[in-house]
């Protein structure tokens, strides 16, 4: 086992948190040093953006079939369209007003609503916006220039390229050593909340085979002095959306190099990126894992298709689910029923049969449904080894749902054990039901090198993304929840080995509104309080 894999079971086994110890966090909040959750380049040319409210959309269900229609709407590449992708993706969604305090919420979801997650852009040939690389910048809904072109490049036909990068600060501020872990969910959240904006504009999206170093210069990172060292922003993953769907994937890698890219760009970016806050707590692990995920090898990164889901009706505008999206506080314990056929519209939302991530499900109140424990199998080939690690009197009974391989495992009440789980939470056991993600661990980590650990994080904040929008779309709730101890969720299904560990959970039902609280839409004035 070579040192940044050890370092990927070191980090994962020490920042679990457990009935005796949390992991380490400064444990109370340091208001004075909060992050500001904004990333701005000083003394940059700036676009503004048009607001997109009011343009026409599909519905939420439509946007998923669309590809099968003979006429299939595609919005030109165009600066309106690029303006509609970002807002509706990871723009500004609503701001909530209590008192003489305002904060904004967010079309992609974040731990603790913190947006450790930054976007750029390599455009070229778009009508209204200039070649080359520039910044979005969500609280004013613009894009920040920060290297025009030096010479010329190719992209695919009507394409563009967006880069994802994470700032672990902003999350670390608050949540200490397991941030890192949140940071890379809420990258998940990014990509699948750009792949739904993509899908309402007849777009699409694929992860381009990038090296880290190769993206990290890219984007500028590498440019250390315009940046504050201990604020370090590193980049993810290299997206092309392109209009094309004829294109086959490997053609568009293969006509995309990125050191050419590179070389069309400046020597030297313009703009040096504010300091996000005045002091700062330093966790060593969190910087460890960051350089052991990292490689200098070729990743090819998939982003998970989800399979047509039978079980969706016409609901609202696509662009009105995206931007009512909220993650509940609080439960209505009173009234969390739902039908079964809203339970298997959410599951068959995020229906795969090739996933290393299965759902381990606690059902507390789903018509027609029996309270108990289930597995939903997203991986057919994962089956049988999962039937060997988990516990030998589990039922394996399956479901007669088109929603996914789901298996009953045992009846009875997961109230109380799902409540445990989530850190004593009520709104694990206050919803319909709760789930865990349980990723493919150990097989993944070896196969694909310790960088595929937070690509495993990202598949489940992408998956979470889709939950919440899925659940919107019913007008229920849900809530991701990164506070879970880990090994007694393992230690309930059975599990003793790495092979499988959990990431992610989620909790669905009905949320209640905090009425003290006001709504506001976004971007009134382009002036946005923080």
């Amino acid at each position: 086992m070579n040192k940044n894999t050890q370092m990927v079971y070191t980090y994962h086994n020490e920042t679990k948190h457990s009935q005796l110890q949390y992991a380490k966090s400064l444990g109370y909040m340091d208001w004075a040093t909060q992050p500001n959750p904004y990333r701005s380049y000083a003394d940059t040319q700036k676009t503004e953006l048009p607001l997109s409210f009011e343009n026409k959309s599909l519905e939420y269900s439509q946007i998923f079939t669309q590809r099968r229609e003979e006429e299939k709407v595609v919005a030109p590449l165009c600066l309106k369209s690029v303006s509609q992708f970002f807002q509706f993706s990871l723009g500004l969604a609503a701001i909530k007003e209590f008192g003489d305090q305002s904060w904004a919420l967010r079309c992609n979801a974040s731990s603790g609503n913190l947006q450790p997650s930054e976007a750029y852009i390599i455009a070229k040939d778009i009508e209204g916006i200039e070649d080359g690389l520039h910044h979005y910048a969500p609280l004013e809904h613009q894009l920040e220039l920060l290297s025009a072109t030096t010479s010329d490049f190719a992209l695919p036909n009507n394409s563009f390229l967006v880069s994802l990068s994470s700032i672990v600060w902003r999350e670390a501020w608050k949540y200490g050593e397991r941030s890192w872990r949140y940071t890379q969910l809420d990258c998940g959240h990014a990509l699948k909340a750009l792949e739904v904006s993509a899908l309402i504009l007849g777009w699409k999206i694929e992860v381009v085979s990038t090296k880290d170093t190769e993206l990290q210069s890219l984007i500028g990172f590498d440019q250390a002095h315009r940046y504050v060292p201990e604020e370090r922003e590193l980049a993810d993953m290299l997206l092309l959306v392109t209009l094309d769907d004829t294109v086959q994937t490997t053609e568009l890698n293969i006509n995309i190099d990125i050191n050419t890219l590179r070389n069309a760009l400046e020597d030297v970016y313009i703009g040096k990126a504010n300091q996000l806050s005045r002091d700062w707590h330093k966790w060593d692990i969190l910087e460890r894992i960051e350089d052991a995920t990292l490689t200098d090898e070729l990743k090819v990164f998939k982003n998970d298709v989800y399979e047509e889901n039978p079980y969706r009706k016409s609901s609202a505008l696509a662009k009105d689910i995206v931007l009512n999206r909220r993650s509940a506080q609080v439960m209505n314990k009173d009234n969390c029923t739902i039908t079964k056929n809203e339970f298997e519209t959410i599951l068959g939302s995020v229906k795969s049969h090739n996933s290393p991530i299965h759902l381990v499900v606690f059902v507390h109140r789903v018509k027609d449904i029996d309270s108990g424990l289930y597995i939903l199998v997203r991986n057919d080939a994962h089956k049988a080894e999962l039937q060997s690690l988990l516990k030998k009197s589990f039922l394996w009974e399956r479901v007669d749902t088109d929603a996914g391989a789901l298996y009953k495992l045992q009846d009875g009440n997961m109230r109380a054990i799902s409540k445990t789980i989530s850190c004593n939470q009520d709104i694990a056991s206050h919803g319909a039901f709760t789930l865990g993600m349980l990723a493919q661990f150990s097989e993944q980590i070896t196969e694909f090198g310790a960088s595929r650990y937070k690509e495993l994080y990202w598949e489940c904040g992408a998956i979470g993304q889709q939950l919440y929008l899925e659940t919107t779309s019913l007008n229920l709730s849900a809530t991701g929840i990164g506070c879970f101890l880990d090994d007694i969720l393992h230690d309930v299904i059975g599990l003793k080995t790495n092979h499988f560990q959990t990431l992610y959970h989620f909790t669905i039902g009905r949320g209640l509104v905090d009425e003290r609280l006001s709504t506001l839409k976004p971007y009134a004035s382009r002036k946005i309080a923080l």
